[in-house]
């Protein structure tokens, strides 16, 4: 039923999204630099919403896992 086992994606899909979450921070927070003023708020909701978006686009297929 599934092509992945379930262990596996959780982890890819899980490592994924860390790596967006924190390359959106970084990005959201370098914006905000040169703008003068961090919202850490914004920085927080923005990173959680790109994580999830990760996660949602994972069940795509993941190109870590086609390779094994």
């Amino acid at each position: 039923m599934f092509k992945y086992n379930f262990k596996d994606w959780i982890k890819a899909a899980g490592v994924r999204a860390i790596k967006t979450v924190a390359q959106t921070a970084v990005a959201t927070i370098g914006t905000a630099v040169v703008m003068g003023n961090v919202d850490w708020v914004m920085v927080a909701s923005a990173s959680a919403l790109a994580g999830i978006v990760s996660l949602l686009t994972s069940v795509a297929g993941l190109p870590e896992l086609d390779n094994q």
